[in-house]
């Protein structure tokens, strides 16, 4: 029998968490007197659990991870016609998911309407689909968890799972204000994960520029040492450009009710 087969069969096993390997698998084919059918019949089995474990383990993240199924926005639907300049390949190269194993965060800094959004969710769609828990929200959301965290008591609880993910998503920074008590939260986050082992990585959009960010902070030393941790080591994509938005848009001219008679001449 090849060896090929055996260490196919040990490297799904191991994705299945089977604690077996090639040694202990040639050894069964050889006491049972299994034919090359058999291991292949077998490898082919295990093979299908993989699949269907890879599956149903992409859609719990997809669905834990807050990132809309409606209309999905991902990197194959994002439009890159429209994208220019020298450092397009860094744009086109996120699907990668390098910077996630470089610990490195993103930032999309952009006025409305020029994809910031969709390349974030986009982003994390690819971290679910490599297995890689992903967790979006809005900073409006995340101020509003703050808030309701302290209120319950729960300030631990709720920080403990915005480290959890391997990429955390925040999206529209400068939507809201956080007051000093929430961003000293906020920087318990970006501290803890600044420090996290494994792949991971934060992504933020908004339409204001770095320097504005601290207008929506009530902290300014928390502050500081978050964006500090932030952009220690990032990749901050400033696109320019007119908006997505409306581009599939008609507009049609009706009138309701009866028109108007026109007056008579001379």
């Amino acid at each position: 029998m090849s060896e090929l087969i055996f260490d196919e069969i040990e490297r799904t096993a191991a994705y299945l968490k089977l604690n077996i390997n090639a040694q202990e698998i040639a050894d069964v084919m050889v006491k049972n007197k299994y034919s090359d059918e058999h291991a292949e019949a077998i490898s082919g089995f295990l093979l299908y659990l993989k699949e269907r474990r890879h599956e149903n383990l992409v859609n719990m993240l997809q669905q834990m991870s807050r990132i809309p199924f409606k209309n999905p926005k991902n990197f194959a639907n994002y439009d890159f016609s429209r994208i220019n300049g020298k450092n397009v390949d860094e744009l086109k190269n996120l699907a990668s998911l390098s910077s996630l194993y470089a610990h490195k965060n993103l930032a999309f800094i952009g006025p409305q309407g020029v994809g910031k959004t969709h390349l974030a969710m986009a982003y994390g769609s690819v971290c679910c689909e490599n297995e890689f828990k992903a967790y979006f929200l809005k900073a409006t959301e995340l101020n509003q968890k703050f808030t309701d965290a302290r209120r319950l008591g729960r300030e631990s609880a709720v920080i403990n799972n915005l480290v959890n993910p391997a990429c955390l998503i925040i999206d529209e920074i400068g939507r809201c204000v956080f007051d000093k008590e929430n961003t000293r939260m906020f920087f318990d986050v970006i501290d803890r994960r600044y420090s996290k082992e494994g792949p991971n990585n934060m992504i933020f959009t908004s339409n204001k520029t770095l320097d504005k960010w601290g207008e929506f902070f009530g902290e300014d030393s928390s502050l500081l040492c978050a964006l500090d941790r932030i952009f220690d080591d990032a990749l901050v994509f400033m696109i320019k450009g007119n908006s997505y938005r409306g581009q599939n848009c008609k507009t049609v001219s009706i009138t309701a009710g009866e028109l108007s008679p026109l007056p008579k001449t001379e």
